[in-house]
């Protein structure tokens, strides 16, 4: 591969890899608790530091999450090598602290209809919830993230206002939270869009430094929509192996950005990230086989044995 950096773009990303837990959580047959850590520990020998490998949910509403304590039980631990996990409400926090988890994210909306479907809350009560969450985790020396979700546009409302998701934002970040993941759940945004929305957050007191996206790639716009952001000046990519995942509350989110196809683009620019683009497309094509389907990631297709 040429590499060809472009001006204004970070010399390294952090990926944060959402796999695991985001993109095998809308799996309909259950993945053993010893795949999934087989999973884990092969993203983690190809290089990815960051790994949200479950959360604390209650199985009713993921029952693919229900092996969280048995899945972090057996998980490798070593120096430098971090898996935060969801935590919803404070019955979560008191599963993770008991487990010994050092770092949670919880997962508001943007949106009103999101919130009822994805929390069974409104956005104020949701947040309500949250900041007894954000408290406790962060008095026991906990490293907190918040992800907020819908931000480029919502099925259900359509287009949802820069104004709206600033203040969502601004909420969540002002209870404690050290980091802000903007979800495009739907994968409807677009590079201006995105742009203009770290602008608005920028100018609201929420810095670059604070921020991650999570972008998915229904409309093919998540590589270009990362670009920007990077642009931008955010140095934290949200992907997931393989391109996994989709969210169990909202039909129309598709894949999330594939991690391979996210260093691919990285790696042809120049931008460090620490990532074995072959092991880790290895460890894709060895849990499509456990899932019984082929990858849609394109860079791991492409790297396929066998492929022209």
């Amino acid at each position: 591969m040429m590499r060809a950096p472009l001006p204004g773009l970070p010399d390294r990303v952090t990926i944060y890899e959402v796999g695991p837990r985001d993109g095998l959580q809308n799996e309909k047959a259950i993945v053993p608790a010893a795949v999934k850590a087989e999973f884990v520990t092969r993203l983690a020998d190809a290089g990815l530091r960051t790994i949200e490998t479950t959360g604390f949910v209650h199985p009713a509403w993921v029952p693919q999450l229900a092996d969280a304590e048995e899945l972090l039980g057996v998980l490798p631990r070593s120096p430098g090598l971090r898996y935060p996990v969801l935590v919803p409400n404070e019955r979560g926090l008191d599963r993770a602290l008991a487990n010994g988890v050092t770092e949670i994210a919880i997962f508001g909306s943007a949106t009103e209809t999101f919130a009822r479907r994805n929390l069974n809350r409104t956005v104020d009560e949701s947040l309500a919830m949250f900041a007894p969450v954000v408290e406790r985790a962060r008095a026991d020396g906990l490293w907190v993230r918040a992800y907020v979700s819908m931000v480029c546009g919502d099925p259900w409302e359509g287009d949802v206002p820069l104004e709206q998701v600033v203040s969502v934002a601004s909420r969540m970040m002002d209870m404690g939270c050290s980091q802000l993941s903007l979800g495009d759940t739907i994968g409807v945004g677009t590079p201006g869009q995105v742009t203009a929305l770290i602008e608005a957050l920028v100018a609201a007191g929420i810095g670059t430094d604070r921020l991650a996206v999570h972008f998915h790639d229904t409309y093919g716009q998540a590589l270009a929509n990362t670009l920007a952001a990077l642009q931008a000046g955010v140095t934290v990519v949200d992907a997931s192996a393989g391109g996994l995942g989709g969210c169990p509350f909202a039909e129309s989110a598709t894949g999330n950005l594939p991690t391979e196809d996210l260093v691919w683009m990285l790696d042809g620019l120049g931008v460090a990230t620490g990532v074995d683009l072959g092991a880790l497309a290895a460890t894709s094509r060895w849990m499509a086989g456990h899932l019984g389907r082929p990858s849609p990631s394109r860079v791991v297709q492409a790297l396929s044995p066998g492929t022209e």
